[in-house]
């Protein structure tokens, strides 16, 4: 299941600077995983500093 980013993202990108798969792109508000890209690794969950990515 794809990783979703909520409103408590501080727009650091660091969860886009660590998907392997380059799923993550600032969005209006901010930063939105793409799921049709996303793999499901978790990686940008267990890196972001405020806990805003969760399984959707």
């Amino acid at each position: 299941m794809p990783r979703v980013i909520s409103d408590e993202c501080i727009q650091c990108g660091t969860c886009e600077a660590n998907c392997p798969v380059n799923a993550i792109s600032m969005g209006e508000a901010h930063y939105e995983v793409n799921a049709n890209e996303c793999i499901d690794c978790g990686a940008c969950e267990g890196t972001c500093p405020v806990q805003a990515i969760s399984e959707k």
